[in-house]
């Protein structure tokens, strides 16, 4: 192979190297004019679960859904609408698990407070554990 075939081939493998992100891009959409109208729309669609993948926001989904609802957040944006009518939208069609913090309401006080009370329940607990073992006798060494 000579010097010419190499370097043709490191040229064809630098740009396939260079335009492959273009070719995984989830959201094709031509971004907004005003950086904090996109700004708004990233933090949005960060925090939308995609309903068809469940573990993945619709930021990062490909699935027609996830497409069909970032569709739809831009019309609103577009339309001047706030982030909170648009998460009222989302979540009186689709319910409050299409978001990945959800509200804290009546529903959800459940899961707000649980981490708190885990931990508080896990401290009392490493106390007693402690307290017990102090109060052992210490045996001999020999």
């Amino acid at each position: 192979m000579t010097l010419r075939t190499r370097v043709a081939y490191g040229l064809v493998f630098l740009l396939l190297l260079v335009g492959a992100p273009s070719v995984f891009a989830i959201d094709t959409g031509k971004p907004f004019d005003d950086p904090v109208l996109q700004a708004r729309y990233e933090s949005i669609i960060a925090e939308v679960r995609c309903l068809v993948c469940q573990n993945e926001s619709i930021k990062d989904s490909n699935a027609f859904l996830a497409s069909d609802l970032r569709r739809e957040i831009r019309r609103m944006l577009e339309e001047g609408m706030t982030d909170g009518e648009i998460y009222d939208f989302l979540v009186d069609r689709y319910g409050e698990f299409v978001l990945y913090r959800p509200r804290a309401s009546g529903k959800t006080l459940f899961l707000w407070i649980a981490p708190g009370l885990l931990l508080v329940g896990g401290a009392l607990q490493l106390a007693r554990v402690v307290r017990r073992r102090m109060a052992l006798p210490i045996g001999d060494v020999s």
